[in-house]
This record gives structure tokens, sequence and C-alpha cells, in this order.
């Protein structure tokens, strides 16, 4: 970042509204503050920097957090700042059920209104399990106050048995391998101590490092954050300097308004696509983008898709690799250096005034973890958006993650009406499920789910894994774990519970799945479906009460993002008097 000649003057700083006036308001504020300890030369005139942190005893990914606090509140004093730790919801992929993303838009707005309620001047955000990344992005862009995003950083790579294992892809693998009898309960007791050696989110190209990696693409981090490992020293060096530039930022007044453009959405989308990572940032980054003003949509990203190539060859979208061999091998900076000609590179970052500046002089020093152009991991980017009679607003799939030969297929539907069933029910023999049949889930959507749960790799049967069968076409409205992989069409958009054709299939009908064509069809005439329509009747009201019954009243539906319809509508919300 450009050094900051002129400081902002005390009365120019949010802050002086709770502070710095003559009223009795003021006289009480700096009562209660010298209540906590502080002297008035720690903190008047000064910007007070919000550090927001998700760290919790129960959330793996950002069980460090609380140490990492620290270093930003370093780099804070060491910029002229004040900073102020604050507590809010901890998002654990692994434990919160029925799923976290249900609660995405409970820390956004958490985010938003504690930075607009409270005497503070700029943020920093502390975050990276799936759904923190953008939730604390959200309620920052719409409080929109200078801020920096400090990512929780990936795992060490798991290992057993001399493999090298990455989370929570290799336990799909292994799982499904017990299924198949081909490991039993003492090598699964091994793995469990295996797989996860360390704090920090999965280290594979999952949602976590996908969203991560985006958040540095827009502008957000300091430069090379989101794959620094969790336990590593530069962990703690880049957190103390994302205190620092966040005072740097308010003394600039650079506020996330002039980061998050529709140039760095786009620059995002295109990082995403070319990581091959996970399918979960598609409604992340429209929801995030919907809060900056930016209207960003699936044919978007269909159309960059079809510009970027995959060059990160990092699972489960590549071969081989994991998030610390990325990290070593150039890292994002590096990653960008080779589609600088694909990137806005003159918008501004919260480091730098452009990206060109920020990218400059980045090298990618392993060609194998990061491709060369001429030997991409895959020609296009790594999601296709599909459209069809079973999704008219839009279905998604990991192609790079699927078997080849499942991209094109035509097959039976086998329909289940909800996951529980789906689980008691999936190794039924009277099912008469073969290697090309379609499995379909319903009612696992934003409202059906409720919060659109990871259930959409469906499991395979286990009399078809004994026959060693990997992969089928599994259509859903529910989401998949980015860690996960497989010919697993997600996101049907409406969803099943509000009427969507997903609720129409019935056991027997034939769904063609084309991806090269981005076509998802239900072979059944329009007349037929059209009785079927007349005949549904939507599912009873299941929260008539509390936080799930605001969410199934306000939520969007999957290709706009699921946001609140209260939070993604335009309009100004002022900050609130002070006194």
């Amino acid at each position: 970042m450009v050094a900051v000649t002129e400081r902002r003057r005390p009365e120019q700083l949010r802050s002086h509204q709770w502070y710095g006036t003559d009223g009795l308001r003021s006289f009480s504020h700096r009562a209660r503050t010298r209540q906590l300890g502080y002297l008035p030369e720690e903190h008047l005139g000064k910007p007070v920097i919000a550090i927001l942190n998700t760290w919790s005893d129960i959330n793996p990914c950002h069980v460090h957090l609380r140490d990492r606090a620290q270093a930003v509140k370093r780099g804070v004093w060491q910029a002229g700042g004040f900073p102020l730790e604050f507590p809010v919801s901890t998002l654990s992929e692994t434990f919160q059920k029925p799923t976290p993303m249900l609660y995405r838009n409970l820390l956004a707005m958490e985010t938003e209104e504690l930075l607009r309620s409270y005497p503070v001047d700029g943020a920093v955000l502390m975050g990276g399990c799936d759904k923190s990344t953008p939730a604390l992005l959200m309620g920052a862009a719409s409080a929109d106050l200078p801020a920096v995003f400090v990512p929780a950083g990936p795992m060490l790579p798991g290992h057993w048995r001399g493999e090298v294992l990455g989370s929570g892809t290799d336990m799909w693998k292994y799982w499904d391998d017990k299924r198949a009898g081909l490991i039993g309960d003492c090598e699964m007791g091994e793995l469990e101590s295996g797989l996860a050696r360390s704090p920090g989110h999965c280290m594979t190209m999952g949602t976590a490092s996908t969203l991560t990696a985006a958040a540095e693409a827009l502008g957000v981090t300091v430069p090379g954050a989101s794959s620094i490992p969790a336990v590593d020293s530069g962990h703690d060096r880049m957190a103390a300097k994302a205190g620092m530039t966040a005072v740097e930022l308010v003394h600039r007044d650079r506020r996330l308004s002039e980061i998050l453009t529709r140039a760095a959405f786009e620059d995002a989308v295109t990082t995403v696509l070319g990581l091959g990572g996970s399918t979960n940032a598609v409604i992340h980054l429209i929801a995030m983008a919907g809060r900056a003003g930016v209207r960003l949509t699936l044919d978007d990203f269909d159309r960059i898709a079809r510009t970027v190539p995959v060059l990160a060859n990092v699972r489960p979208g590549g071969q081989t690799y994991l998030m610390e061999d990325f990290h070593f091998a150039g890292g994002l900076p590096g990653f960008l250096s080779r589609i600088p000609d694909l990137l806005h590179l003159d918008r501004p970052t919260v480091s730098h005034d452009t990206l060109r500046e920020q990218i400059a002089g980045a090298r990618v020093h392993d060609d194998d973890v990061i491709r060369t152009r001429d030997n991409p991991v895959a020609s296009e980017g790594g999601v296709a958006v599909l459209r069809g009679n079973l999704c008219p607003d839009g279905a998604v799939i990991k192609h790079i993650a699927a078997e080849p030969r499942l991209l094109k297929h035509t097959g039976p539907a086998v329909v289940f009406d909800d996951y529980r069933t789906m689980q008691r029910t999936i190794d039924d023999p009277a099912l008469d499920i073969t290697a090309d049949s379609v499995l379909v889930l319903r009612n696992a959507g934003p409202k059906g789910g409720p919060g659109m749960p990871e259930y959409g790799m469906l499991p395979i049967p286990d009399h078809l894994l004994k026959q060693g069968v990997r992969d089928m076409v599994r259509i859903s409205d529910a989401r998949m774990s980015g860690t996960s992989y497989g010919a697993c069409v997600l996101h049907v958009a409406p969803e099943s519970y509000v009427g969507g054709p997903l609720a129409l299939v019935r056991t027997g009908d034939t769904i063609t799945l084309d991806v090269e064509a981005r076509v998802l069809r239900l072979d059944v005439d329009d007349a037929e479906l059209e009785r079927r329509r007349a005949a549904w009747t939507p599912p009873p009201k299941r929260h008539e009460r509390g936080y799930a019954a605001l969410h199934d009243a306000q939520i969007t539906q999957a290709d706009t993002g699921c946001d609140f319809e209260f939070l993604a509508r335009p309009g100004t919300s002022p900050d609130p008097y002070a006194g």
C-alpha cells in the first residue's frame, strides 16, 4: 500500500461521534472506556478498528483465530490505531446442523449491524470456514466501512500409511471403500486420526479455499493471504499486516464500495473457475455482489467459464496437490500472474492502488501445481451452468470432478423425496438402481432443506460400489461440499419445495444431461408436466416461529444467491445518532 502522508484529523473519524463531542453521551462513552482500563491517549483521536473474530472451541477451522487476533491487534497498534475485538457467530461446517448455510445470513446481519452500531472506523474480518467468508464480507459490504479480511488458512496435509490425504475429499473416497468392503474399522480408525492434523480449514480446493481465494482476488486481503497454512508463522505475520492495513485504509477513507466493484467480482469469478473451485462459490459470489450493488448472474459464470482454463492442479478438481503445495508454488499471486489478460488490472485493492501493482513480480515456482496456459488441467473453467425444463432458472455441475463418460448421459430417474428417506432406502434392491440410473433428491433446497444442506453428492448404492462403480449422475436442489466430486447436478432452481420442476419428476422418467450443450432435460412432454403441476400441493409450513421462520419467509433462490430479500434489496441504512 502507498504510505499515507496525511492522517485523518480526529474530528473526521466516525468514532469521533461517540468520543469527541462535548455532550453527556460522549462523556459517558469516555468514562466507560476508562472503566475498560484504557487511557485517553490510547484511543482518543485514533482510528478504532473492530476485529470481528469467528473463533470458537467447536470450530476446528477457526480454533487458532483467538491467537491470530493478537497479531491483528499488534498490527493495529503499530499503525497508530485502537483495536477492539468482537466475538461473532462461528459457522462450523463440521458440526452445525442442518447446515451452516442456514445461518450465513445471520452472521452477515450480525456483522453489518455490529459495524454500524459501535464506535468503529474500520474492521478486520477473521474467518475462512465455508460460509464465514461470504457472511463477513456481505455484512461488511452493506455497512461499507474500510475493511480487511483475514483468511483462517488451510490445515496441514493429512497422512495415512504413506498416502497424503486431503479432507474431506479422501473422507468421501475411503467411506465408499468401507461400504464396498475394501477396508474395515481398523483402517477407518486410523483415518480418523490422520485426516485432519492441525487447525485450519480443508486443505483441498474445497469451498473454504475457493472462497478465501475469491476474497483475495476481490482485493480485500493482503497479497498472498489466502493460501498461507494456518499454523505457519507467515500466518501470524499476515494477520499483523492486515491490522496495519486496516488503519491505513481508514486514513485513506478507502471503503469496501471502492474495492468491491463489478470488475472485482468478474475477476473473482475468473479466479474461482480457473482454480477448479467449489460450486458453492456461485451462490456466495452472487450474494456478495448483490450486497455491493453489483448484479452478478449464472450467465456471467458460464460466459467467463468459456474463457478461462483450469490451471490449479489441486484436489479435487486437479489430481495431485493440496493447498500447501499451491502456496509454495506461488499462491494466488502466482496463479493470477498466469492470466493477466483475463483480469481487470487497474482496479484498487486494500493493499495497492491497482491489482497490476499487487501482482507485479509474482512468480510460479512449480509448473505442475500451477499449470501453464498450454498445459492446463482443463481447457475451460471448472463449473458449467445448465438450463432446461428441469432447471428453468439454472443448475450447476463441477464437470471437471466427474467421470467424463457421464457428461453426456440419459437414464431413468430414481426419486427420493427427502434426504432421510434416501439414506434409509438407497441400498434397497427393490429400487433396481443400476449404474445408468439418475438419482434425484428433492426438498433439499433453500426452503426445503432448510438452508440447502450439502446433500448433493448422493451415495452410490453398496451393490454398485462392490461392482467398482464410483460415479453416477445425481441431481438435486441441494449443494455439495467443495471437497466432493462426481457427476452431481446441484442448485436446481427453482427448488422442488416451492413447486419447481424437480417436484414433478417420477421414478422411471428419463432425464438427459449434456454438459457440452449445457442442457438438463426431463424427457416428459409439456402436457404431462402440466397435469402433474396441477396435481401438486405445497408442503405444509414447518417452522412457525424463530429464526427458521424468518429464513423461510425471506430466503431467495439459489440462482440469486440465497440472501434474505430484505437484506438484498437496494436502499440505505443510515448510521445511528451517537448522541
